[in-house]
């Protein structure tokens, strides 16, 4: 993501030999652990998370019934963070090898394509909100045309966003990565929240939750957790910049942060393959489904 490790893309050597990362910044020569932390987490999104989101690529594609209003989006979504973990061996040959400024361009494209992929999640809990909050509106909504035009949308603010970044750097979209992660955690905080209460008091008064809801209501609860852990960090770290010093900033918490972060890119389709035996829970079913009977 908007990683404080690539402001410096720089490789530095001693006699020909190519330093560790962090020798890059003289200052966090003490403290190596967060970097280590991040490679750690560039090689799990590689061997975990792009198999994995090949794979829900593969199952939407193959898909030919039981299809879900959301599946265009996890697509969509799917594909940039199989591009983004794609981008990790050329990312960590680069930093420790090769330094090449042109091909830092595509890397900071390829972060600026997974600052703004959150939308796409934005999008599935919109979706699941309306479906669960407002079945009734939503049963005139469910046209595969509405969805591609939304995903049309988002990737005509990602691929400026993402050029501009890899162009002239970081900086230069700071501002706005800010405003589109605080954005995005506050409604998906919003729209599973809404759902888990539904879903919680549509059994008011009963004893039991119905076996499909209560699967559907664990599901939620796991995609909160997940954007609680993944989203809460840097929405936190964001607004007390100004209060670290530059060893703090640059050397410990920016890179541990967005590595959290990151991580979503192999956590979202762990999450897709362990709801595929059960209900639909992370959206809703389309066609022929009563609004009283739309799952989520």
């Amino acid at each position: 993501m908007s990683n404080s490790s690539h402001y410096n893309n720089s490789t530095s050597s001693v006699g020909g030999r190519v330093r560790p990362l962090w020798y890059h910044y003289p200052e966090c020569v003490v403290a190596p652990q967060p970097f280590v932390f991040y490679f750690v987490v560039k090689v799990f999104n590689l061997v975990v998370g792009t198999p994995g989101n090949i794979f829900v690529i593969w199952q939407i594609i193959s898909k030919k019934k039981n299809t879900s209003t959301s599946d265009i989006f996890i697509f969509n979504l799917a594909v940039l963070d199989a591009y983004f973990c794609l981008m990790s061996t050329i990312e960590m040959v680069n930093r420790l090898e090769l330094g090449d400024e042109k091909i830092w361009i595509f890397q900071r494209f390829a972060y600026g394509v997974k600052d703004l992929a959150p939308l796409f999640l934005v999008c599935i809990c919109v979706d699941r909100y309306m479906a669960v909050v407002h079945p009734v509106f939503f049963s005139t909504y469910q046209e595969t045309i509405t969805r591609i035009l939304i995903c049309v949308v988002v990737w005509m603010f990602i691929l400026p966003y993402s050029i501009i970044k890899g162009v002239w750097g970081i900086m230069s979209v700071s501002g706005i990565f800010g405003g589109v992660i605080l954005f995005a955690f506050a409604v998906m905080l919003f729209c599973n929240i809404s759902v888990i209460w539904v879903l919680r008091h549509s059994v008011a008064g009963k004893e039991t939750m119905h076996p499909v809801k209560k699967r559907a209501f664990k599901m939620v609860l796991k995609n909160l957790g997940i954007i609680v852990f993944n989203y809460l960090p840097p929405v936190a770290f964001m607004p007390f910049v100004s209060y670290y010093t530059y060893f703090e900033y640059r050397c410990q918490i920016s890179i541990s942060v967005f590595s959290i972060m990151d991580l979503s890119c192999s956590i979202e389709p762990l999450l897709y393959v362990t709801k595929m035996d059960g209900p639909n829970c992370m959206c809703c079913k389309k066609a022929s489904e009563t609004p009283a009977d739309v799952k989520v």
